[in-house]
């Protein structure tokens, strides 16, 4: 057999399985609840919309175009309808400033690719999207903590990254019901981000996966939008936005985007020839129709069966959790993230969970670059019914009741 392991580059060693990946295989088994993936609830996709879109492709001949290589940037009425939408959330925008991505997933891989050099620091949540530290690790960087309010200044952080071997490249941050926690940056928050990435010369990169599902609140620019507000045109910015059709129309046509400067976009561009050529093109003319038809419909429609899940897991929570647990009430997206006692390990109480209350969530050590949060999780919302949900976190409830503990 052969030893593959010492043939590996180096950055093969920064590669690990991901736990929600792993936990999705949990949903073949009839008798699990689970609350781990960010998964929409498949019931409602805009099928007939879908449907009718591949019938007139097949039908009117547009289907030799959509079997074929295409453009590296992407279907262009489809770059052209993510312009507009952008648009209307303060971004104004052309198709040349949109690349279409194999899910908003890609974006963070080739966007790493494309800043990190080993040992350069991105500056992220602590918490971050697990997805993110995936696609980021590859290219071996080290991580300092964001925090907007921490008072830390762009020299200290230029010297702990030199110090580290590199330089400081980027933020990565999701300003609206990020993934873990649910948390919505404010408007100083966001405005924290924009001056210190000014001051340190860097760029933000900022995961907007979730900025269409919200249920309640006033809703708050991105800030790419406030990035334009501060620079006047979209080529003097310093944020990339990085979009997804995954959590509105359908993830399983992996297809997402970034918007940034001309020459972000360019440089992508490469990445993406000498990656896949080019997202499939098929699915690219088939989300142009379907968005043209009905995202706002769908988007509508998401929103007030979500906001229900939501509204339901919190009451659950409420009726079930033992003194001791808390959690937030996120104003949109896809989870809520529990805190257990310190003393706890949410890893732990997960194998349990799994085996004895058939109840799956994501323990929160995770979602941190340097493997802490140990007693916290991630509940997902939108993929289950009312009752599943009730049900689900009875067994829960229950089950960290037993845990907890006992006080001298």
């Amino acid at each position: 057999m052969t030893d593959w392991a010492h043939l590996y580059a180096a950055r093969a060693k920064r590669m690990g399985a991901s736990e929600i990946r792993e936990l999705l295989k949990l949903l073949d088994q009839p008798d699990m609840i689970s609350f781990a993936g960010g998964i929409p609830d498949p019931a409602l996709f805009p099928e007939d919309a879908f449907k009718q879109a591949f019938e007139e492709l097949f039908s009117d001949g547009s289907h030799l175009t959509a079997l074929q290589y295409s453009v590296s940037e992407g279907y262009k009425p489809l770059r052209e309808w993510i312009a507009g939408q952008m648009a209307t959330i303060g971004v104004p925008c052309s198709a040349e400033n949109i690349m279409i991505t194999s899910g908003a997933q890609q974006a963070l891989d080739y966007l790493g690719k494309l800043f990190l050099t080993s040992g350069d620091t991105a500056l992220v949540g602590w918490p971050t999207y697990l997805g993110a530290l995936q696609a980021f690790n590859a290219y071996e960087p080290t991580y300092q903590r964001l925090d907007p309010f921490a008072n830390m200044s762009a020299q200290a952080y230029r010297e702990t990254a030199a110090a580290a071997g590199g330089a400081v490249k980027f933020v990565y941050t999701s300003a609206d019901f990020a993934n873990p926690t649910g948390e919505t940056l404010s408007l100083d928050a966001r405005n924290g981000i924009l001056d210190l990435s000014g001051d340190l010369d860097i760029a933000v990169i900022e995961d907007a996966a979730y900025q269409s599902l919200r249920f309640d609140g006033e809703a708050l620019p991105p800030l790419m939008a406030l990035d334009i507000a501060r620079c006047g045109d979209i080529e003097a910015t310093r944020t990339i936005y990085c979009g997804s059709f995954s959590k509105t129309l359908s993830p399983g046509l992996r297809l997402g985007w970034v918007c940034a400067a001309t020459p972000v976009i360019q440089k992508l561009v490469l990445i993406k020839q000498a990656s896949d050529l080019n997202s499939s093109t098929l699915n690219q003319m088939v989300m142009a129709k379907v968005a043209m038809t009905c995202f706002e419909e769908q988007v509508a429609r998401i929103r007030k069966v979500y906001s229900q899940r939501r509204d339901h897991m919190l009451a659950a929570l409420e009726r079930h959790m033992p003194a001791g647990v808390s959690w937030g009430r996120p104003e949109g997206g896809m989870f809520l993230w529990l805190q257990l006692p310190v003393t706890m390990d949410a890893a732990a109480l997960m194998e349990q969970s799994v085996a004895s209350a058939k109840v799956a969530f994501v323990p929160g050590h995770a979602f941190f670059a340097d493997g802490s949060g140990r007693n916290c999780m991630r509940l997902n919302f939108t993929s289950c019914g009312p009752d599943r949900i009730e049900e689900g976190i009875a067994r829960l409830g229950r089950l960290i009741a037993d845990r907890m503990p006992s006080v001298a």
